[in-house]
């Protein structure tokens, strides 16, 4: 239940060209708390609960926990979410034994791509596409619960 994860700006939309597949991400956060993260995401026709605990020093790994959960359901919590909805289209990119998971914003934040490589450990090392930009890992200012109450793009 621990999530290890490196986190990337996108320089140019050269990853559309490698995505074996894409969808359409909403999703709200029923709590922010960086000790706590609560979020309600829709991917697609699929839905889910997902709980995150604070990160370690570095960023990189924290504990989640997350249960598939009925469409309707996930619907309806929607309503009780927290202010600013997360809307975005996430491109899936093989990169070696990984894949790189690419999140265009809409909304709000409209240009601001991000990508997103899991890890088993730490200090995995993962192949790295051109497009890939300045590592974000660790900047609160670029995690999701953040970017639902700002306005602005970091």
């Amino acid at each position: 239940m621990i999530e290890i994860e490196r986190k990337f700006l996108v320089t140019s939309d050269a990853f559309k060209k490698e995505a074996q597949k894409n969808y359409r991400i909403v999703q709200g956060f029923l709590n922010t708390d960086p000790e706590r993260t609560v979020r309600i995401r829709i991917k697609g026709d699929q839905a889910f609960l997902t709980v995150k605990g604070i990160g370690n020093a570095t960023g990189t790994s924290r504990f989640e926990w997350e249960k598939e959960i009925e469409l309707a359901d996930a619907e309806k919590l929607m309503l009780l979410c927290e202010k600013g909805i997360i809307e975005k289209m996430r491109y899936e990119i093989p990169s070696g034994s990984h894949i790189i998971e690419v999140d265009e914003f809409s909304g709000q934040h409209k240009g601001l791509i991000i990508a997103e490589i899991e890890l088993c450990h730490e200090n995995e090392s993962f192949l790295k596409p051109g497009w890939l930009g300045k590592e974000v890992t660790g900047d609160s200012r670029y995690y999701n619960s953040q970017l639902s109450k700002n306005t602005r793009t970091p």
